[in-house]
């Protein structure tokens, strides 16, 4: 992966590689469904894309593979506030504009996002490990 967080093959295998993760044909073919993939999609289309290469795949396999992928830095969850959690195999800096009629989320980059001081009351209470903005809207194909 390079700074913008960009996949790769190499990158999986490092990280699967430093936390004990086999490298199996589904973690794999699941890895790859994700390639250059902007749609943070649901446990479930990333299992109908996979399927497709492995029909016999469970959906559970699917799941507990992409949680496991999350704990292991190679993707990011994305909360969708009621919705399916979904996948975001970028895990550089960025952040997320999130459509409130189709539900579309799309990435977006700004420094000034990036630079948000974290209230201290909200330092002394917790431990921060990260942070993120994420916007609410109408998006433009929805608008029209």
């Amino acid at each position: 992966m390079d700074n913008k967080g960009n996949i790769s093959l190499e990158f999986f295998y490092k990280k699967c590689k430093e936390h004990n993760l086999k490298i199996t044909p589904q973690r794999a073919t699941i890895y790859e469904a994700l390639f250059n993939n902007k749609t943070h999609p649901s446990a479930d289309a990333v299992f109908q894309r996979v399927r497709k290469k492995i029909p016999n795949i469970s959906f559970d396999t699917v799941n507990r593979t992409l949680i496991s992928f999350v704990g292991a830095g190679i993707l990011k969850m994305v909360e969708s506030y009621g919705r399916p959690k979904r996948f975001d195999p970028d895990t550089g800096n960025h952040h997320h504009f999130r459509c409130l009629k189709c539900n579309s989320i799309l990435d977006f980059i700004d420094k000034g996002f990036d630079s948000l001081a974290v209230p201290k009351d909200i330092q002394n209470r917790f431990t921060i490990t990260g942070k993120k903005v994420v916007l609410e809207g109408i998006c433009n194909s929805c608008r029209k």
